[in-house]
């Protein structure tokens, strides 16, 4: 046998500590902020609706080696190592989801939801739209793959990386040291850079792209905890040395006025001897004000009453108009439209659409702003005449529940002694409706909550729920004379836009493939699920007309948001664009364009509206149509037809339409001058139109000043502090 050498066994070295030497001491540092900038980069990469390069990715970088080695630095202290290694597992799993769920968002509803938003509506996106979110998950596989890829490797080398070996103390300082230094960097180049969407303007859907994933979230948690820090309110009071434009014969034809009859005219007929002329004052009209003395209630207040106080003491009113109170004493049906867009309106395919857009108040420059709040934010700019603005990391209509909401249709109305019922054909409890719409003065209904539809499917039948509920209230009228305000919140047309899981869709699925033939799938879907609207509108007309009064009632329909599920976001592909005929992006005005339908039989010629306006400008003009008693400057809308203003000239109770930091570009807006495009900071103004050179500036400060106090409106529950 040969003679084999005797070696001795290699021992591995203790340290004072009894931990092992093993493992890269610098792969230790650098793995977690490596994990952290790779999923943050990952999320940049793949969301197609904002820039990779720019100045969000340098804040990104600097956010993310700051978390990454306050993780390793957790970790390196933790005696126990493979507790250490267990929670570097669990932490690396619980980022991998969270920006799966990101990801899931964007590419579902366009937005990115915070950590109150998935806590407060995960339950019913997993129950209620289980099929939905499965296909969306299919869609976001590749990205799904990629994300676990930080995971494998950690399992893999966890004794390698989370190792025996103690970091030297003079390590440990050193990463102390370069992680505030990160933080304290990517504040700096924050809030020297964008310091309006890192503090009062900040929500987690904007914040994301500029910071990160992981900062955001902090944010959102700290401001949900102390409150999100509020812009000086001293500069948006408005200067009482400027006086806009008065017109006393507002609505008899002058340049201003906003509805023009298309009807014929008598005195042009050679057949019709003409009338004698008499001369008369032209009528004077009063403003929509109440008596509210808001000197007084600001010398009595002080912070931020006061200087609400102020601002609202300070605006300009609307004044009525010739169409002040046409509608007095008769019945209101107000439809929000889920995903409703002007583009699936056509004479042939749907009539009854066709008819009520125009034949009645046919409004020429109506626009439903994306405000990153999918169906809530567009149902609350709808029902409040308020800008929806995430508040603390949570909806507009969470910060509404329980408050005094005095002008709401469904409140004043209901002050009246009108019947004020309110469906909407989904689960009743879904974004907390059930709470809000009782906030909002209805009696509400929906599937679990006495609503009951014969089909059950996915979404359900606006035509259904239209002849579950008509007859109630149309009878109720016709044999009592009781008057009533009948409120709607559709789902017929959501998403997804398939004929594989959208009930509707495939429901009416031939009628929208022959007329549209050549059109891809997702247009043809969007339009067959349009349609199970168009016969729900049909068949409330037909019974309107049938009981005798189509003319005794006002339909008004809107858009919760136009289709942003036609653009599909891993694809690339533009569908909406499609469907339109025409191309833009999400970053611009044109975007938004959508109609407003108000119409009566009583309205026997169709009046043209060319006035810019928008969803908040809904409530506000029913209440002047109704002849309702409201403060104008207490709502953030305004009427209409209000014509006290010059279109070149700047007023508080100009036609203004807001669009609120759209997409982390700023505030887009649109005037009677022109439209400003937040996007590329320019003014396009309209033809003929010349502006003031401050023009921009100060509307820039209104628009600012309209979204900061929608915020105060709800976090201060102003209305029961001026009104009781």
């Amino acid at each position: 046998m040969a003679y084999r050498p005797y070696r001795p066994r290699r021992v591995r070295r203790r340290s004072s500590s009894g931990r092992r030497f093993a493992g890269s001491p610098l792969l230790s540092i650098l793995f977690f902020p490596a994990v952290i900038l790779y999923h943050e980069l990952l999320l940049r990469l793949f969301d197609g609706d904002s820039p990779f390069f720019g100045l969000g990715l340098v804040r990104i970088l600097f956010f993310s080696l700051a978390a990454g080695l306050l993780i390793s630095l957790i970790l390196e202290l933790i005696p126990a190592r493979g507790v250490g290694r267990a929670i570097g597992i669990v932490l690396i799993a619980i980022g991998t989801v969270l920006v799966c769920v990101e990801r899931g968002c964007r590419s579902m509803f366009h937005v990115y939801y915070g950590l109150t938003t998935m806590g407060s509506m995960g339950g019913d996106v997993v129950g209620d739209f289980a099929g939905t979110v499965f296909t969306v998950f299919l869609g976001i596989l590749p990205f799904v793959i990629l994300s676990l890829v930080p995971l494998v490797i950690f399992v893999l080398l966890r004794d390698v990386i989370v190792n025996d070996r103690e970091q030297e103390s003079s390590v440990r300082v050193m990463m102390a040291v370069a992680l505030v230094a990160c933080q304290l960097l990517g504040f700096l180049l924050s809030f020297l850079t964008a310091r309006a969407l890192y503090t009062y303007d900040f929500t987690v859907s904007n914040a994301i792209p500029e910071f990160g994933v992981v900062n955001s979230f902090r944010l959102e948690l700290e401001y949900k905890i102390f409150g999100t820090p509020q812009q000086d309110l001293s500069g948006f009071k408005e200067d009482p040395t400027y006086t806009p434009a008065v017109d006393p014969s507002a609505g008899t034809g002058t340049s201003q006025d906003p509805g023009t009859s298309e009807g014929p005219d008598a005195s042009q007929d050679p057949n019709v001897s003409p009338s004698p002329e008499v001369t008369e004052p032209p009528k004077e009209y009063g403003y929509n004000v109440m008596d509210i003395d808001f000197e007084g209630l600001a010398a009595n207040s002080s912070g931020k009453l006061q200087s609400m106080h102020e601002y609202f003491g300070s605006l300009t009113p609307s004044q009525q108009n010739q169409y002040t109170g046409m509608f007095k004493g008769k019945n209101l049906i107000f439809i929000t439209a889920e995903a409703f867009s002007p583009y699936v309106i056509s004479e042939d395919l749907t009539p009854t659409l066709y008819k009520l857009s125009h034949e009645g108040f046919v409004f020429n420059n109506y626009y439903q702003p994306d405000w990153t709040q999918s169906t809530c934010g567009g149902e609350f700019a709808n029902d409040t005449g308020i800008i929806p603005n995430w508040i603390n990391g949570g909806w507009a209509v969470n910060a509404a529940i329980g408050n005094s909401m005095p002008f709401t249709l469904g409140n004043q109305f209901a002050k009246l002694g009108y019947s004020v019922p309110a469906w909407h054909n989904h689960t009743y409890t879904y974004y907390n409706r059930d709470k809000y719409l009782t906030t909002f003065g209805y009696d509400y209904h929906g599937i679990g909550n006495g609503l009951e539809l014969p089909t059950n499917a996915w979404p359900r039948s606006d035509l259904e729920m239209m002849e579950a509920t008509v007859d109630g209230y149309i009878q109720d009228y016709v044999t009592t004379g009781k008057n009533f305000h009948a409120y709607y919140m559709s789902v017929s047309g959501h998403a997804l836009y398939n004929f594989g899981g959208q009930a509707m869709a495939k429901k009416n699925k031939e009628a929208a493939q022959a007329a549209y033939p050549n059109a891809s799938e997702p247009v043809q879907a969007y339009i067959a699920c349009n349609l199970e609207l168009e016969y729900a509108m049909d068949y409330l007309v037909d019974k309107l007309e049938a009981a005798g009064i189509a003319d005794d009632t006002l339909i008004v329909l809107g858009a919760d948001h136009y289709p942003y599920a036609l653009v599909d976001s891993e694809s690339g592909k533009d569908y909406y664009n499609e469907l339109r005929g025409f191309e833009d992006t999400e970053m611009v005005t044109s975007r938004y364009r959508n109609t407003l339908i108000m119409w009566s039989a009583a309205i026997t010629e169709p009046v043209i509206v060319d006035t810019p306006c928008y969803s908040c400008d809904i409530v506000p003009t029913i209440s002047n149509l109704f002849g309702l008693e409201y403060d104008s400057r207490l709502l953030i809308g305004r009427d209409i037809f209000a014509t006290n203003y010059e279109p070149d000239q700047y007023s508080s109770c100009m036609p203004l339409v807001v669009f609120a930091n759209n997409h982390g570009q700023g505030n887009s807006w649109i005037t009677a001058a022109g439209t400003y495009e937040a996007s590329t900071r320019t003014f396009t103004p309209n033809e003929g139109i010349t502006v003031a050179d401050d023009y921009v500036s100060r509307v820039n400060n209104l628009v600012a000043g309209k979204i900061n106090f929608s915020k105060l409106l709800l976090t201060q529950d102003y209305y029961k502090s001026v009104l009781g």
